[in-house]
């Protein structure tokens, strides 16, 4: 499973390193929904609670499934301008006037994407056009709870009217945190921004890609960007570019803008605390199945505690050598058990470290 951007055609100067003051507000208020996913950012979180207005709390829920559950599109306006050009604002006001300048049919589309389930990836109408997507809209909007119900019978009776709400409501979060907060971190985001277009510049946009994450890789023969996720979709440059967007409240969550007709985004958290080279979702999937089996799970028991010959282990669990052999097997593949030599003889021991790592690797790999 991943996200793939093909870059066929991709000039050197088209891929572009950038903050964006709006995806970091973006994410801001995701943080704020959703502290459980950034462990790191619980100070932060609290001390904007504390001092947060009633009221711009409760308007803060009002459309919270725009950043709770995700991370809309709206957030990464520039990517949808015609073109495939376009780059974020400097400001918040020139990123709030680009979100303006996206068609009322984007804009219900996005605000609507991941609540309503509507196509992503593929072209063809939205609800605005489209009777049918618009009774689905409503309909899935209803088993999410009276709220999100009123919200969308809005957005879709009076578009214009919810964009005017949310730029009000943004720019008012704006004053009452996070301008204090830009004004700590974009410096932080600068720094990294000039740091990937050096590396572009001199390594070119595999030396760039590495640097984002391990998880995103560069097969510059087949001119395809591979984003490891739990999930599957697909994107291109085309006549366009490829943005990449730094965010220092981000991780673990490392997205992929990949809506049909719009730029490609990577948008990338910095300074988190990444593993060097964390697993594959392949390889998590790996090592949630080898832990499965009971058999297995006694033999992590034995092995967490001291290193075994395959004969010693088959003799304490009443199986043969080759069924334990087997096991094992599963187990190394898995990363999960390591081997050393002893005279004539084959130790083998849990690697205690990676199994603790497995709860927070999963959980990285899901957030992705």
């Amino acid at each position: 499973m991943s996200v793939s951007i093909d870059i066929a055609g991709l000039r050197p100067e088209g891929a572009v390193v950038v903050p964006s003051p709006l995806a970091e507000l973006g994410m801001a208020l995701h943080a704020l929904s959703e502290p459980g996913h950034h462990p790191g950012l619980q100070g932060w979180v609290t001390g904007v609670t504390a001092r947060l207005d009633p009221h711009l709390a409760d308007r803060m829920c009002e459309a919270d499934f725009l950043w709770r559950t995700t991370f809309s599109d709206l957030f990464l306006p520039c990517a949808g301008i015609p073109g495939g050009g376009a780059l974020p604002g400097g400001t918040l006001a020139e990123e709030l006037d680009l979100l303006d300048k996206l068609s009322d049919e984007q804009f219900v589309a996005a605000a609507l994407e991941f609540t309503c389930a509507f196509p992503y990836g593929t072209p063809g109408p939205g609800p605005l056009a489209d009777e049918g997507l618009r009774r689905r809209s409503l309909e899935l909007a209803a088993a999410r709870g009276p709220q999100q119900v009123r919200f969308t019978e809005r957005l879709l009776a009076d578009p214009p009217r919810i964009r005017a709400w949310l730029r009000q409501f943004l720019r008012d979060c704006d004053e009452a945190f996070f301008a204090e907060t830009w004004s700590r971190l974009h410096h932080q985001l600068a720094a990294d921004a000039r740091h990937k277009t050096d590396l572009l510049r001199h390594k070119g946009l595999a030396g760039a890609l590495a640097a984002v994450s391990p998880a995103v890789t560069l097969d510059e023969t087949a001119g395809r960007i591979t984003v490891d996720k739990l999930g599957d979709g697909r994107t291109a440059t085309a006549d366009g570019g490829l943005l990449l967007i730094p965010t220092s409240l981000g991780w673990p969550h490392l997205m992929v803008l990949h809506r049909y007709d719009w730029q490609p985004v990577l948008h990338y958290p910095v300074g988190s605390p990444e593993l060097a080279a964390p697993p594959t979702v392949e390889q998590l999937a790996l090592r949630m199945t080898a832990l499965s089996h009971p058999v297995r799970m006694r033999l992590c028991r034995d092995l967490a505690r001291s290193a075994y010959t395959t004969g010693e282990l088959a003799q304490a669990h009443g199986v043969t050598a080759p069924e334990i052999s087997r096991h094992l097997g599963v187990l190394k593949k898995a990363g999960l058990v390591t081997t050393r030599r002893r005279g004539r003889y084959v130790l083998h021991q849990l690697d205690v470290t990676v199994v603790a790592r497995l709860g927070s690797d999963f959980l990285e790999g899901i957030l992705r």
